[in-house]
């Protein structure tokens, strides 16, 4: 038997994925609260002093998860990944505060393209909770929701790309120039969030190979 199939069978089988499981919780529901606060509602001062929050929760269960990786010899799964996996699901959440600070500093105003990247980057987060959930029950089904949070991710890049060019479009004199800048700023930052739920998802890709 494995070290993987020691950690299913033993109570101890998933202190790490677990933690893993809560800090993507925590996370998806950031998103959540970042597409509440996108909205055009009343809600708005209310979500970001949650998505705060939420970033302070899920700061400590890291410290947590990585306490835990100093203080323990055998792992579930390479600590290496589990420290990673944990890191770049934490730049998610990092990414979904700074957003709305971009767009406050630069007093860019919400649109479609940010809308759905936000939606599609939760979409791709929920899927690397699903992934968690299934590592050790069904590998392959989390290696399926790791897919899938990929193509996700695939379809950020690109609405970020159809979101460029119509700023560039849009942009035939110089007095909306620095508009679209601040703009174009904003949009790259929600696409460098995706890429999070994308380095994520490959090592959960790795992660899988090894336990199969």
């Amino acid at each position: 038997m494995g070290i993987a199939g020691v950690f299913k069978r033993g109570k101890r089988e998933d202190k790490f994925v677990g933690m893993l499981i809560e800090q993507t919780q925590i996370t998806a529901e950031g998103l959540k609260l970042l597409e509440k606060w996108l909205g055009k509602s009343e809600l708005k001062d209310k979500a970001i002093n949650q998505m705060r929050a939420k970033e302070v929760e899920a700061d400590e269960v890291r410290r947590i998860l990585i306490d835990e990786l100093h203080n323990t010899f055998i792992t579930p799964l390479d600590r290496e990944d589990i420290f990673m996996l944990s890191l770049y699901v934490d730049d998610i959440l990092d990414y979904c505060y700074t957003t709305v600070e971009e767009m406050q500093l630069l007093s860019i105003e919400v649109d479609d393209y940010l809308m759905d990247m936000v939606k599609l980057t939760r979409e791709a987060t929920e899927e690397l909770e699903m992934a968690f959930n299934t590592i050790f029950s069904n590998p392959r089904v989390a290696g399926e929701h790791a897919k899938r949070a990929k193509k996700i991710e695939n379809e950020v890049e690109h609405l970020y790309r159809v979101a460029i060019g119509d700023l560039f479009v849009r942009a035939k004199d110089f007095s909306p120039l620095m508009e679209m800048l601040r703009r174009r700023e904003v949009y790259r930052h929600v696409s460098n969030m995706a890429d999070q739920a994308d380095k994520a998802a490959d090592i959960l890709g790795m992660v899988v190979m090894k336990l199969t």
